[in-house]
């Protein structure tokens, strides 16, 4: 039995060290965003075609979520909504800027395990800051376009690739009928087969920069939160040659079904931005467009498994939440429709892949929304969960395949000021506050293509009437938030 001399200088002990144990107890957390994924892209969603082996394992050692939808179907709105903990119309973040005007002091989700201290750090694009393209260093501290959010991070590092200047073979396919057209990028469909290794790339500099921060990561008692996103597969089309190779020739690659008259029965704002008319796509330009894409997914894919390596070789993955997703989805074709901004399930929905220390793995089919990963990890992790946030804790799903949270899952289109609503059986879609520039109904039980509008049909107006009434008060029940308080 201890003196009793020493008595107090052993509770002295005990309670200094008593943050350091709590700390060590909490797990980790690794968030990896692609960027422009569109979940029927990976093997684990049902793609026989697209090769992504380290997200199918992953898939396989955590939960996938087959029903899980974005908050906003661009980059801007999206990732602004799921790290503050709020939908865009509560931030007013409708583009491409920071949430912070709107927060004022509250805490993002990375800043709020900051706060609880976490070593918080960010490698490449999380918040967005455009596609980190060309050739200038921008530095490990500083953001492309101001839509980064220093607070949320310990340390930030950007990594800047070649894009579509990358040396290779490269053909823009956008707009380029008679093949003219020089290489060029923005957000070009462009087709880059770069000559060159993968660290000379965005996503690979990212994976490497990754690999570094887990090493030294290990044996230290501080928790970690460290996101990694990757631009991949984001226009233009760029990867090493390796990568495209089970994808040739692209004339092999087939095309989504088409179906006449598709768009007679959409609204004008329904009709996608980019489609193969105003793309000037004809099918060898969009079987390319197919083979490019799965070409980054690829890319992508390898980078994920690069860094999930050396979680595991850091000795760490049994401390650490690992959460895969995309800021959005996107569309390769469907509805002769190309990328995003649509609130069609290509666009709306996202891949969502979550490993928990603990958890056996599994299928969850309940709805849920990019919104709710703040408040769920916040939880997992033993931290404070605010009252003020807008996401759902899915502790319940996660636990219970038969558990649900929600019965509606909720997403914008701002650029078309387009609404979804998407529950158990219906899609739900309307333009402006007001639906003065339509609507769309699909019944997903019968129609899951979204092939036929129901909306004007007189049968179905009690229902459009109906989610209309839901919409108004989702939308009032959004922006009744603390933010302007």
């Amino acid at each position: 039995m201890p003196s009793p001399r020493l008595l107090p200088c052993l509770a002295l002990l005990a309670l200094a060290c008593a943050p350091a144990a709590a700390a060590a107890a909490r797990p980790n957390v690794l968030l990896i965003v692609a960027d422009d994924l569109t979940r029927t892209a990976l093997g684990s969603y049902g793609n026989r075609i697209c090769r992504t082996p380290n997200l199918d394992r992953l898939a396989a050692s955590g939960l996938r979520f087959t029903r899980a939808y974005c908050q906003g179907t661009y980059c801007g709105p999206s990732r602004a909504s799921f790290l503050s903990g709020y939908y865009p119309h509560a931030t007013g973040v409708l583009g491409y800027t920071s949430p912070r005007a709107a927060l004022g002091e509250r805490a993002t989700w990375p800043q709020h395990f900051r706060q609880a201290g976490y070593h918080t750090a960010r490698i490449g694009k999380i918040y967005h800051m455009g596609v980190p393209g060309g050739v200038e260093d921008h530095g490990p501290g500083r953001d492309y376009n101001g839509a980064d959010d220093p607070a949320s991070w310990t340390e930030r590092w950007n990594t800047p690739g070649p894009e579509w200047r990358a040396s290779g073979t490269g053909e823009t396919l956008e707009r380029n009928p008679d093949g003219t057209k020089p290489v060029m990028g923005g957000n070009t469909f462009v087709v880059v087969e770069a000559d060159g290794d993968d660290d000379e790339h965005h996503d690979g500099k990212a994976a490497a920069r990754a690999e570094e921060f887990l090493r030294a990561r290990r044996g230290r008692p501080e928790p970690f939160f460290l996101a990694v996103g990757f631009v991949r597969p984001h226009v233009p089309f760029v990867a090493p040659r390796k990568y495209f190779a089970p994808y040739l020739p692209y004339e092999n690659l087939p095309l989504p079904p088409k179906v006449p008259g598709d768009w007679d029965d959409l609204p004008k704002p329904g009709i996608n931005y980019k489609t193969s008319v105003n793309m000037q796509f004809d099918e060898r330009r969009q079987r390319k467009a197919i083979g490019g894409y799965y070409a980054s997914v690829s890319f992508m894919d390898a980078q994920v498994g690069r860094v999930l390596a050396a979680l595991e070789a850091s000795g760490l993955a049994d401390d650490t939440i690992v959460i895969f997703t995309s800021d959005h989805g996107f569309h390769l074709g469907e509805h002769d429709f190309w990328a995003k901004v649509s609130l069609l399930e290509e666009s709306a929905q996202v891949p969502l892949l979550v490993r928990v220390p603990g958890r056996q793995p599994g299928v969850r089919d309940a709805l849920v929304e990019l919104v709710d990963l703040f408040p769920t990890t916040a939880a997992i992790c033993g931290l404070p969960v605010p009252a003020r946030l807008q996401g759902r804790d899915l502790a319940p799903v996660l636990a219970d395949p038969g558990a649900r949270v929600r019965d509606t899952a909720f997403s914008v289109a701002p650029s078309t000021k387009g609404f979804l609503l998407r529950d158990d059986r219906f899609a739900f879609i309307q333009y402006q506050e007001d639906a003065a520039a339509g609507v769309e109904l699909y019944d997903l039980a019968a129609d899951p293509g979204q092939y036929t509008n129901l909306a004007r049909r007189p049968e179905h107006a009690a229902t459009v009437a109906g989610y209309r009434e839901r919409l108004t008060a989702t939308l009032r029940s959004v922006r009744n938030n603390d933010l302007g308080r």
